[in-house]
């Protein structure tokens, strides 16, 4: 059933304004920083709030929504946010990872490289857009490459901060493969510094977080290697 949100505005809802996080950068954690109540409202009403809002803004910058250009953007704006670009805030939409027996006994090193992914700056909701390279080595268990491709995604689609995501998908790596033998590399342009304040385009940003046998420089000499190895 459809719930009601006439009610439902800035004033009323006090669990949805700002006033609450005035101190939200005094903590840093490693998980999303997610209200108590992030999953009290439904999608659908996620949506029509979003709308809402987003027609304020769109209006308080002197657009007219009579345009047919503009009209429906609130609503587009808002599907978008809550079914694609930032579902991945919700666990319930934490990717299904099945993992299969190692009948190979593989016991070297695998790598997925250059991931695609777009994901959102937290600290200025415009878009970061990169590829990351994923490796572990395996145990007695090996999961299907689709699915780390899921996980990256799954941590790029809310609003991110390229360290924290880094280290949020070797997290989840080591928990679902039952191994420490995770790495992450990841490599993105961020509009932030590319659209505002600098305007460099010509620069990326790199993170990595290096997990287990991943550790000794040895082994990560080898997955530099083959992450810039080009095969004809």
């Amino acid at each position: 059933m459809k719930q009601n949100v006439t009610s439902l505005n800035t004033t009323e809802i006090k669990k949805l304004n700002t006033a609450d996080m005035e101190n939200n950068h005094e903590s840093f954690s490693m998980e999303t920083p997610l209200r108590e109540d992030a999953f009290e409202l439904d999608d659908e009403i996620k949506i029509e709030l979003i709308e809402k809002h987003f027609k304020d803004i769109m209006l308080i910058l002197g657009l007219d929504l009579n345009d047919d250009s503009l009209s429906g953007t609130p609503n587009r704006v808002a599907k978008m946010y809550v079914t694609e670009m930032f579902k991945g805030l919700n666990p319930d939409n934490a990717p299904s990872v099945k993992l299969f027996d190692n009948k190979y006994n593989y016991k070297n090193m695998l790598i997925e490289k250059n991931i695609s992914f777009h994901s959102v700056c937290e600290h200025h909701f415009v878009p970061i857009i990169g590829k990351a390279h994923v490796a572990y080595i395996p145990n007695d268990k090996v999961v299907g490459l689709s699915k780390l491709n899921r996980i990256v995604r799954y941590f790029a689609q809310r609003p991110q901060v390229q360290e924290r995501m880094t280290i949020q998908i070797v997290n989840m790596l080591k928990d679902t493969l039952h191994t420490n033998d995770v790495a992450v590399i990841i490599e993105a342009d961020h509009m932030c510094v590319a659209m505002r304040g600098v305007q460099d385009v010509t620069s990326s940003t790199i993170t990595s977080e290096f997990s287990g046998k991943f550790q000794d420089s040895k082994t990560r000499e080898e997955m530099m290697k083959l992450i810039s190895l080009e095969i004809k």
